[in-house]
C-alpha cells in the first residue's frame, strides 16, 4: 500500500503543497508583525493565563483559608487576560478585518495542507476491491450495559440477526474472556465485540492470540478507539457492515506487561483518583478532597521514575500518560485524538511540576507555543518505554479500568498486530484522518516532488489469504 520511492508525485499534489506553504509564511509574518505591535498587551496576557493557572493550582491542591487565595489568583488572571484581549482588538485599526484575514489564511492554509497530503483515495478502493470478503461463522460478543443500554437503543442484536451473525450477550456472573474462548472453540472465525474501550481490547486480545479478524463495534460511552479509527460512533449499527462486506485493516495495538491496550494507560494522579470506592458516583468531590493530599504542600512527590529517549532520568511525574499511538493533545484526554493507528509508536507525555509557580510557567511557556522548553514538561515517541517505582506497584487506569501493577511497567508497541475488520469506506476516512498531521518537513518533500519517506497508506493486509 505505500507509495514506492521512485513514483512521482502528481503535479496537483505538488501545487497543493507548495501553495500551503507559501500562504503559512504569509500568516507567519501577519501574526510576528502583529506581536511586535503588541508586545505590552501580550505580556499583560500571559502574565494574566499564569496567574490563572497558579491560582488554579492553589484552589484544587489547598484546603481552606489557602484556597481563597487561588480563587484571588484565578479572578486577577482572568481579568488580566480579558483586558489583554479587549486592548488588543479596541487598539487595531480595522480589527474586524485583520481578524477574518487571519482566520481566512488559516482556512487556506491547513485545507491545501490536507489535500497536498490525502494519497489517491480511488487507487486505494481498487486496489483493495478484489479483497473484500464475508467471515463464515462471525461471532458478537455484546455488553447490554455499556453506553446506557445501547446495544438494546440500538437493536444491534436483532441486526446482527438479518446479517447472520451469531451473538453472545454478557450476563451478571459471566466471564467475557471465556465466553470468547467458548466463541473461537464453536468454530468463529471472526470475533467482534460490542462495548466500551476496555471490553474491546480484551476482547482484541483473544482475537489476536487465536489468529482470528476483529470487529469493533462502539457501543460504549466514550468509544476511544473507534472514533480514532474513524469508525461511526453515533451508529453503532454501521460498524457491524464489516462482517458482512469487510476490508482489513493492520492497526497497532500496545501492551503493558502481558495486558493489551488498545488506548492509553495512565499513571499518577488520574489512577490515584479513580481508584476511589467513591469516585464511579462522586466523581468531582472525590476529586475535590483528594487533591489536597496528593498535590499539595504536604504531600509526598508521586513514586514514579522514567527515563526519556535523551537518557534523562525523570522522577515526581504526577502525571504519566503512554498510548497506543501518539495523541494530538487538545484541552483534555476527552477531546484529544491520535490521527494514526499505525505509526508503530508509542505516545508517552509526562508533567512533574510539583508547585503553583511551576505549573504557570509551564502554562506560560505554552500559550506561546514552547512548552517543550519547559523542564517539566515531557513529550516524546517510543517503540518501548519503563516506568519504575520504589514501592514496587502504581495505580494505572489501563483503557478506564483501575488496577494496581507491579513495577517495573514495560510498555511496548506492536506494530500491525491487530487484524481489523472495517466497513469498506472505512479506508478512506483513516487516510482523511492521517491527512491532519501536517507538518512543514512533509510538505517541503511534497513540493519538491519527492514522496515523504515513513509515511505509508493506511496499512491493509490482503484478507483473502486468511480465509478462504
Amino acid at each position: 500500500m505505500a507509495r514506492s520511492s521512485g513514483d512521482a508525485l502528481p503535479a496537483r499534489q505538488r501545487l497543493l503543497a507548495l501553495g500551503s506553504l507559501v500562504v503559512t509564511a504569509v500568516l507567519s509574518l501577519t501574526v510576528v508583525v502583529f506581536l511586535l505591535r503588541n508586545v505590552l498587551l501580550l505580556a499583560v496576557g500571559v502574565l494574566g493565563l499564569a496567574l490563572t493557572v497558579g491560582g488554579g493550582w492553589w484552589f484544587v491542591t489547598e484546603r481552606k483559608p489557602r484556597r481563597g487565595w487561588g480563587i484571588l489568583g484565578l479572578v486577577l488572571g482572568v481579568c488580566l487576560v480579558g483586558g489583554a484581549v479587549i486592548g488588543t482588538v479596541s487598539r487595531a485599526d480595522y480589527a474586524l478585518l485583520r481578524i477574518g484575514i487571519t482566520v481566512a489564511l488559516v482556512v487556506i492554509a491547513v485545507v491545501t495542507a490536507r489535500a497536498a497530503l490525502l494519497p489517491d483515495l480511488g487507487a486505494i478502493d481498487a486496489e483493495l476491491r478484489p479483497d473484500r470478503w464475508r467471515p463464515r461463522h462471525p461471532v458478537l460478543l455484546c455488553n447490554p450495559w455499556s453506553g446506557g443500554g445501547k446495544v438494546e437503543k440500538f437493536g444491534l442484536i436483532e441486526y446482527a440477526r438479518e446479517l447472520g451473525v451469531e451473538t453472545v450477550l454478557l450476563d451478571h456472573g459471566l466471564d467475557l474472556a471465556q465466553l470468547a474462548r467458548d466463541a473461537i472453540a464453536r468454530g468463529a472465525d471472526c470475533l467482534g465485540m460490542a462495548g466500551g474501550d476496555g471490553s474491546q481490547a480484551l476482547v482484541a486480545s483473544i482475537a489476536i492470540k487465536a489468529g482470528l479478524p476483529f470487529v469493533c463495534v462502539s457501543a460504549g460511552t466514550r468509544n476511544h478507539f473507534a472514533l480514532d479509527l474513524g469508525l461511526d460512533r453515533e451508529d453503532p449499527r454501521k460498524s457491524m457492515l464489516a462482517f458482512v462486506d469487510a476490508a482489513e485493516r493492520r492497526v497497532d495495538y500496545a501492551t503493558v506487561g502481558d495486558r493489551l491496550f488498545v488506548n492509553n494507560v495512565s499513571l499518577g494522579i488520574y489512577a490515584t483518583v479513580v481508584q476511589q470506592d467513591s469516585y464511579r458516583d462522586a466523581k468531582a468531590e472525590t476529586a475535590s478532597s483528594l487533591l489536597p493530599e496528593i498535590l499539595g504542600r504536604q504531600a509526598e512527590p508521586f513514586d514514579l521514575q522514567f527515563s526519556t529517549p535523551e537518557g534523562a532520568e525523570v522522577g515526581g511525574a504526577f502525571l504519566i500518560m503512554v498510548s497506543n499511538n501518539p495523541y494530538v493533545l487538545g484541552p483534555s484526554v476527552d477531546v484529544s485524538q491520535r490521527d494514526s493507528m499505525d505509526s508503530g509508536r508509542l505516545g508517552i507525555f509526562a508533567v512533574n511540576t510539583q508547585t503553583g509557580a511551576e505549573a504557570a510557567a509551564l502554562i506560560a511557556l505554552s500559550s506561546l507555543g514552547l512548552r517543550g522548553r519547559d523542564p517539566h514538561w515531557h513529550e516524546f515517541t517510543a517503540e518501548s518505554f519503563e516506568v519504575r517505582s520504589h514501592s514496587g506497584t502504581a495505580f494505572a487506569g489501563v483503557d478506564g479500568e483501575a488496577l494496581d501493577l507491579p513495577t517495573p511497567m514495560a510498555f511496548r508497541v506492536h506494530p500491525g498486530g491487530l487484524r481489523l475488520l472495517v466497513p469498506e469506506s472505512n479506508l478512506a476516512v483513516a487516510e482523511r484522518r492521517r491527512s491532519r498531521d501536517i507538518n512543514v518537513r512533509l510538505l517541503m518533500s511534497i513540493a519538491r516532488g519527492v514522496p515523504p519517506d515513513g509515511r505509508p497508506a493506511v496499512r491493509a493486509g490482503s484478507t483473502s489469504e486468511h480465509l478462504s
